[in-house]
């Protein structure tokens, strides 16, 4: 291949195919030929102009996998031919973050297909070898465009404390909300309600797992999660993060119970602080992920906790990438990915 195709998100709700010259990896980097790069909700909120962190234009496509084409120089992690994932935050390893085992929270983070000079969603890309993570051979390819996105729910349950035993509400069925419903099972949830204003995502959340689902658009959320509970919730995780649903999330743990905020809100919003003082409500946000939780994601896969076939309801070409994106926003699909 001589020449490479790449999406540019060029303006607000404007992107285009670019052809240009075939990447070659740095020292510490490999070239990676793409198979499956999945749409994320940061991607589409970009592409409208609505995500606070990724600044246009830019080159999307942090859901990433592939194999591995040609080695940088001193690359000696993987090998011509792996199939890898990457894991796309890109941490200075020098800063105290970085150096507590925290490079998620790196002061000086950089963060690939979202405002860096490199993504995935193009037919070859590179990217810093020790950000990689050899896909094991009992995952397939389509299966592995899910270790990402699972990963972040996978830190957002492991943050919020055990869940062995817990009530757990899930704030929205989106593909983060699902994938939040699997690790509250796979965790060991006593019990599991799940809200969205769709029937469409609360019908697939029962047949995910949730023991019951709630209406997002019913003026009494809260009460609703805390009666199908049968008492106040443990831990809510709000995967949308506008201000009617951390409100809904709070009252749903009072007293004594944690919000995590696992969703990337597009604004600043006024809490009830009087209230999360008083009665000891912990508000706890979660960022991405670290290896450990790319480990747990791989290992859900692996038992089959996790399949592609119940999560991936839509696959686009390259150059179907503004499809791909107008199909994530739809409401009609639980994950989208691009398949160069």
């Amino acid at each position: 291949m001589t020449a490479n195709r790449r999406i540019v998100v060029t303006a607000v709700q404007a992107m285009e195919l670019r052809e240009e010259p075939v990447p070659t990896p740095a020292p510490g980097e490999v070239r990676v030929r793409s198979t499956y790069i999945g749409v994320c909700g940061s991607d589409t909120h970009a592409f409208h102009g609505r995500h606070p962190f990724i600044p246009i234009p830019y080159l999307p496509g942090h859901e990433a996998t592939g194999v591995v084409a040609e080695l940088g120089e001193g690359v000696t992690n993987v090998a011509i031919g792996d199939r890898i994932v990457v894991e796309p935050t890109l941490p200075c390893w020098h800063c105290k973050p970085c150096r507590n085992g925290q490079e998620n929270l790196c002061e000086n983070l950089q963060f690939f297909g979202c405002g860096y000079p490199q993504g995935g969603m193009a037919d070859q890309f590179v990217v810093r070898a020790d950000r990689l993570h050899v896909i094991p051979d009992d995952v397939s390819d389509l299966d592995a465009a899910l270790i990402e996105p699972l990963a972040t729910p996978v830190h957002a349950g492991r943050i919020a404390g055990p869940l062995q035993g817990r009530t757990v509400a899930v704030l929205g069925a989106g593909t983060i909300g699902l994938l939040m419903l699997a690790v509250a099972r796979w965790s060991g949830a006593a019990k599991v309600v799940v809200t969205d204003p769709l029937p469409a995502k609360r019908e697939a959340a029962l047949r995910l797992g949730a023991d019951a689902v709630v209406d997002a658009t019913a003026p009494d959320v809260a009460a609703q999660i805390r009666s199908t509970l049968g008492e106040s919730a443990d831990v809510v995780f709000d995967c949308v993060a506008v201000h009617g649903t951390t409100l809904a999330a709070i009252d749903a743990v009072l007293k004594g119970g944690t919000v995590v905020i696992v969703g990337v809100p597009s604004a600043d919003f006024e809490l009830p602080m009087r209230i999360i003082q008083d009665q000891q409500v912990r508000i706890q946000g979660s960022a991405t992920y670290v290896p450990q939780d790319y480990a747990t994601s791989i290992e859900m896969i692996q038992a089959r906790a996790v399949r592609a076939e119940d999560f991936i309801t839509g696959q686009f070409p390259l150059d179907q990438a503004e499809q791909a994106f107008a199909a994530s926003t739809s409401g009609e699909h639980i994950k989208v990915v691009i398949h160069p």
